[in-house]
């Protein structure tokens, strides 16, 4: 069962939950994670002005976002970053600091939640896929192109973990963004599909898609989706990364109520598309636009960067941040380097 149940847990390390119990588990709680509130995880810089934004993807789903801009910048349109993740996460989070950083550093930046999460709208709630998931990035290009104070020709975006994946796929279909940066990247399909370091086995994969074919008739009787049981606490045993995780989403570092990982979850069946359709399949169509990937030199995720690195083409770049794990680009001050993202994003977006 452990060796069945592989893809699944794949998506709950990504998390930072546990997968203990049995797929079909028929008590898990349908998650409500909208409720209003203004907690965020750091500290709105002085220098920077924050506003509340909705704005509509092509599948017509409303999606929340902050945008961030900086003061005293006079009436010359400024260039842009769309910024989200990471996966699982809300704009509270990880994508608002970023948007926060870069902000002061002279970008008009806007971090939004992903359809089905947070404030954003769709029903159910919860929910992923990779296509959507990449729309959502090209919505967040729409909003931005069409505000006054922004230049539609100097606009980048940044993903971070599994929004890193995302923000590649969405570079190479849209030729308006002009320069893309990761952190901490995952390829959600690939970890999906084939497990961590890709040890998923064909007979492990069609036994992970019959349990969830299972699972659809159990949602179709119900006529609402089951959840993957919440986590809470750790249980003692997990594996490091898990930990540094838990870290994360479950203590005053970085909790916010309304993120997926911060004690929600996912659907069970949110797998079912990862595992079909992979991303990243015309990498090599972003060039000539440049591409930034910074991973952190101890982080499990180091390898997916480092993939996208060699298949991509020029031009490109891949920043290795020394003694840093996976969750250290997601808050830490000391390690994710913002003067970088600046003079890659400054040179490009000219």
């Amino acid at each position: 069962m452990k060796r069945i149940l592989i893809l699944l847990v794949a998506i709950l390390m990504v998390v930072g939950q546990s997968f203990a119990q049995n797929i079909n588990n028929e008590n898990s709680e349908k998650m409500n994670n909208t409720a209003p509130t203004e907690h965020y995880t750091f500290e709105l810089s002085d220098k920077v002005t924050r506003q509340k934004v909705t704005f509509k993807n092509r599948y017509g789903i409303t999606l929340s976002g902050d945008l961030y801009i900086p003061k005293n910048v006079g009436t010359k349109p400024l260039p842009a970053l769309a910024i989200s993740g990471p996966f699982g996460a809300v704009k509270e989070q990880s994508s608002g600091l970023y948007a926060n950083q870069m902000a002061v550093r002279g970008f008009i930046a806007l971090a939004f939640d992903p359809s089905y999460t947070g404030e954003s709208s769709g029903e159910p709630r919860n929910v992923a896929s990779p296509d959507i998931s990449t729309e959502d990035f090209s919505a967040a290009v729409d909003f931005l192109g069409i505000q006054k104070n922004i230049d539609r020709n100097k606009i980048g975006i940044i993903g971070i973990c599994g929004w890193g994946g995302f923000a590649l796929n969405a570079t190479a279909i849209d030729k308006r963004i002009k320069a893309v940066a990761t952190t901490s990247m995952y390829d959600m399909t690939r970890v999906m599909s084939k497990g961590y370091n890709d040890v998923v086995t064909l007979e492990d994969r069609t036994k992970t898609l019959e349990q969830l074919g299972e699972q659809r008739w159990k949602d179709a009787e119900n006529g609402t989706p089951a959840y993957q049981p919440a986590y809470n606490k750790l249980s003692g045993g997990e594996a490091q990364f898990l930990v540094e995780y838990h870290d994360y989403y479950m203590t005053p570092r970085g909790y916010h109520e309304r993120s997926v990982n911060s004690g929600n979850a996912w659907t069970i069946t949110t797998p079912i598309s990862f595992m079909n359709m992979p991303i990243l399949s015309y990498l090599k169509e972003i060039s000539p636009r440049p591409m930034l990937l910074i991973a952190g030199e101890n982080a499990h995720s180091r390898y997916f960067s480092e993939t996208a690195y060699n298949n991509a083409s020029e031009p490109k770049e891949l920043m290795i941040i020394p003694n840093a794990v996976h969750v250290d680009l997601y808050d830490k001050l000391d390690k994710i380097p913002f003067d970088k993202l600046e003079s890659f994003f400054k040179a490009h977006l000219k």
